[in-house]
């Protein structure tokens, strides 16, 4: 399997983006942090800083599987403003490859026009951007080649929905278990 990788700008919400990092790895799946900013280490919303996998200069995104985007402020609009990743994200969609947001980050693909005609979720304030979409109030969404979460508090859920794309309901339900998740 290619790697998934999660994409890091200034600004992230950690625990949307680390989550997913966790999980997967905890899982056996490979995934990378990347960086957007051009340096090996990006901070936080909470200024928290983590030092990433590889920068996205260095990203082949024909071995890329998935592309993740956390949230938080002003990581969304930091990674909406990165043209390079918005090249991608559009190009994963229309080959409908796989594209995950959580938060408020779900209003970049509302934004894109590749919410249309799906169900998705955000961040409460952010619905309003997700243009065209059927907006839906639960923790994770998955739309076909898309899948949305609301926020910090669906991180968890929306990892395990990343994981069950790729291993099967029962992996992702006995990683709930091993992690002491109650859906």
């Amino acid at each position: 399997m290619n790697d998934i990788c999660v994409f890091f700008g200034e600004g992230y919400e950690e625990i949307e983006a680390l989550t997913v990092v966790d999980i997967l790895r905890r899982a056996s799946i490979p995934v990378k942090m990347v960086s957007i900013t051009g340096e090996r280490e990006v901070t936080s919303s909470h200024q928290i800083t983590v030092k990433m996998d590889c920068l996205l200069s260095e990203v082949d995104f024909d071995q890329v599987e998935m592309i993740v985007l956390p949230g938080g402020m002003p990581g969304t609009k930091n990674l909406e403003a990165c043209e390079p990743l918005m090249e991608q994200v559009d190009a994963f969609v229309r080959a409908d490859r796989p594209v995950s947001a959580i938060c408020a980050a779900p209003s970049i693909l509302g934004h894109r026009g590749h919410l249309k005609g799906r169900a998705a979720c955000s961040f409460p304030s952010f619905e309003d951007h997700l243009e065209g979409a059927d907006v839906l109030k639960t923790p994770s969404v998955v739309s076909g080649n898309i899948t949305t979460g609301r926020g910090m508090g669906a991180a968890i859920p929306f990892a395990l929905s990343i994981l069950e794309r790729y291993q099967g309901k029962e992996a992702a339900d006995a990683m709930a278990e091993k992690i002491v998740y109650q859906k």
